[in-house]
């Protein structure tokens, strides 16, 4: 039975495409309904899915983040993209050996997106081109203009309320609906999930390593990989060290 892990951040839109897909592709098992790109990298790494839908802009590791991590830890693992906006990214899939979804996806959209897909798996032929395209994809979403980082965040220490600067932040975890923000002084409690925090932090500087943490890139001093490929982090000025989930290990290749 063919495998598939569909991950779209706004809960209405992925329980749709699930509705969808189950109509239009009966036999196919969905392993896993996922909200958030971290989520979705380790359900892939875990589930080895025949299929995965990924939507482009997720916060935290985006759809084509996912992609590329998949490529090394589920090689196997056919990606469908799903996107509102963007002639770039249209462009850039014409060009690829890759299926995409218009959203909102049409019924007869997915069937042919599907008709392709069983297509592939029965022959054994994946698609080619996934590197040149995320790059596509990836030098168009530059041109985009975004909102500058986050500088600064309020949290509350007992009964007082803090101004922390975020480059003072060694790295955020995840604790119920909030997040703890954690500095060389202590801790500090955000009313701010690590979901919604994710899409206002510097990409750049800050890495997700597990999906309830975050760290600054620039706070780390090691990094070592055990005997079960996660890796582990060492902190310049905090004395515990961090868990890098083995999917997430794929994005520190450069470090």
């Amino acid at each position: 039975m063919t495998r598939a892990v569909v991950a779209e951040d706004e809960g209405l839109l992925r329980s749709e495409l699930v509705r969808l897909l189950r109509q239009a592709w009966p036999q196919l098992q969905i392993v896993a309904e996922c909200e958030d790109g971290a989520s979705a990298l380790e359900a892939i790494a875990e589930q080895q899915p025949e299929v995965a839908f990924l939507d482009i802009r997720m916060p935290g590791l985006t759809g084509m983040d996912v992609a590329a991590a998949a490529a090394g830890s589920s090689p196997g693992t056919q990606i469908v993209f799903t996107t509102a906006y963007h002639q770039y990214a249209i462009d850039a899939f014409e060009r690829g050996a890759i299926d995409y979804l218009l959203k909102p996806v049409t019924p007869e959209r997915l069937a042919a997106t599907v008709q392709r897909i069983q297509s592939r798996l029965a022959s054994g032929r994946l698609p080619t081109d996934l590197g040149q395209l995320l790059r596509d994809l990836a030098q168009g979403a530059a041109t985009t203009p975004k909102a500058p980082p986050l500088t600064w965040i309020t949290a509350s220490t007992g009964r007082e309320t803090r101004l922390i600067m975020v480059d003072d932040v060694a790295y955020f975890r995840a604790d119920n609906k909030y997040t703890v923000a954690m500095t060389a002084e202590g801790e500090a409690l955000l009313r701010t999930p690590l979901r919604e925090l994710l899409e206002v932090l510097d990409a750049h500087a800050f890495r997700q390593i597990h999906r309830s943490t975050i760290v600054n890139l620039k706070a780390v001093a090691s990094i070592v990989r055990d005997d079960t490929g996660r890796g582990l982090l060492r902190l310049k000025n905090r004395p515990e060290t961090l868990t890098v989930s083995q999917p997430f290990m794929v994005l520190f290749r450069t470090m």
